[in-house]
């Protein structure tokens, strides 16, 4: 089954990338605001990504949009008891989610893909995720994998249900992160009940990298090592924390002693994010100890330690040596001109390990074809449908499927597919189905009766526009 994507909040473009690898998706929209970031998307794309997902505009610009897969990278923010109160469409100003979820109302798509950080479980005890968790299923009708109801028809669910690590999906990274898959009840109907009950928990196919001594560079620049002071100010202040008590501090994580490779969490802040990622090289760090470094107030450590490479953080996020390889194993990522190693580091750290989207893309796919398959025709041709076309014909079968054929139905879809909110007189349908003046009154009058259909005061016709109910 071939679906459309919208990527938002689409950073440099991993979730997009994941969903291409998987196969059968083609991705038409795109949302970001940074700008260094859409400089990289472009580049990689050949796409302008320059739209705001809080603008009125471009939400409208959607509307239009035949597209399936909804996708968001979104950022944690807090907003929860406004939409437990009030609904999310009485949101504060700057709560994405809300205008995702605005979205989402605007479009119908079929299945929504979220992505977030871990810290979206516990965000305001709990009542961020809550509030997501209570849009997505009470507000927006949708189904979301790993989400039951109690007898009183509350959401009940694990929070294990939503969080994945990226080292379980066949990179070396430890990077736990929240991700949410929910199916559209108005599209699926109780087909759903066929949907697994949980989302994918780990890659089954070889892994990409097995250990972090794959991602490593074999030749790396002075500038990586670590000055002998810096390294001196971070050995002393892990005594000071580890004397309190606390854990933080630096980490070389391929140090000797430790059997399992394995990189920590990759952070878009930078700095921190490198530090909990130092590594011990002796082959290059040989070359370079004692070496007096432009940008660097004190000689090059001589215990070989240094930052990862921007490289090496692009491999641990799947984009380098995997995700734009061709089928000749030549790799086709890269950076535009005049990317600095800090946006580097800051566009893969805020980025996903897309092996992780991939296996949830083939995750969604499985989901889309098993359900489709139990499809009856008149739900295949629905199906086939977006926006209001989609919410019209959906309605239509809701109400005459007892009392109609099939010929039938699909006859009444074609009407709507023809005239769309395009007025129109009795006699035309009439002319249009060839049928007698009579019979396409009737039509009216039955479409009408059912809220399909309004009478315009010049003596018109025009059918609802559902999706006005929605902005």
């Amino acid at each position: 089954m071939n679906l459309k994507t919208i990527d938002l909040c689409a950073g440099i473009g991993g979730i997009r990338r994941g969903f291409e690898l998987a196969g059968e998706y083609r991705n038409i929209a795109s949302a970001e605001i940074d700008e260094m970031a859409c400089r990289t998307y472009e580049h990689l794309f050949r796409e302008n990504p320059r739209n705001d997902v809080t603008s009125e505009e471009f939400k409208k610009s959607l509307q239009v949009l035949r597209y399936d897969v909804l996708m968001a990278g979104f950022p944690c923010q807090a907003f929860s008891s406004v939409g437990l109160r009030q609904g999310f469409e009485d949101k504060t100003k700057g709560t994405i989610f809300f205008d995702i979820a605005k979205i989402i109302k605007m479009t119908r798509p079929k299945v929504v893909f979220l992505e977030n950080v871990q810290n979206l479980l516990s965000h305001d005890k709990q009542a961020t995720f809550k509030t997501i968790v209570d849009t997505l299923d009470r507000q927006l009708d949708y189904h979301i994998v790993g989400v039951t109801h109690d007898k009183n028809g509350k959401p009940q669910y694990e929070r294990s249900a939503f969080l994945r690590n990226s080292r379980d999906f066949g990179v070396p990274q430890n990077r736990p992160r929240v991700y949410i898959v929910a199916f559209s009840r108005a599209y699926f109907g109780h087909h759903i009940s066929r949907l697994p009950k949980e989302a994918p928990k780990n890659r089954l196919r070889k892994p990409i990298f097995e250990s972090l001594e794959d991602v490593l560079d074999k030749k790396v620049d002075s500038h990586f090592f670590l000055s002998s002071g810096y390294l001196e100010t971070l050995e002393k202040h892990i005594v000071t924390q580890h004397n309190k008590g606390y854990g933080f501090g630096y980490c070389i994580v391929n140090a000797p002693n430790i059997e399992k490779l394995v990189a920590n969490t990759l952070l878009a802040t930078g700095g921190s994010g490198r530090e909990r990622n130092l590594i011990y090289d002796p082959v290059n760090g040989a070359s370079c100890a004692g070496m007096s470094v432009k940008g660097k107030y004190s000689p090059i450590n001589d215990k070989f330690i240094r930052t990862m490479t921007p490289n090496e953080w692009g491999r641990l996020q799947g984009f380098i040596g995997y995700a734009f390889l061709d089928e000749n194993g030549t790799d086709h990522f890269s950076f535009p001109e005049g990317i600095s190693n800090v946006q580097k580091f800051k566009q893969f750290g805020n980025s996903v390990t897309i092996p992780v989207i991939e296996e949830y893309a083939l995750f969604i796919q499985h989901c889309c074809d098993t359900m489709y398959d139990a499809f009856s025709p008149i739900e295949k041709r629905i199906f086939s449908m977006y926006g209001n076309e989609f919410l019209l014909c959906s309605l239509i079968n809701c109400e005459l499927a007892n009392h109609m054929r099939t010929d039938t139905l699909n006859r009444y879809f074609s009407i709507v597919y023809h005239y769309k909110l395009n007025c129109f007189r009795v006699k035309e349908l009439a002319s249009y189905l060839d049928v007698s003046a009579a019979r396409a009154s009737q039509i009216v009058t039955q479409l009408t009766k059912i809220g399909c259909v309004h009478h315009e005061p010049d003596g018109t016709y025009r059918f609802e526009d559902l999706l006005s109910f929605s902005k």
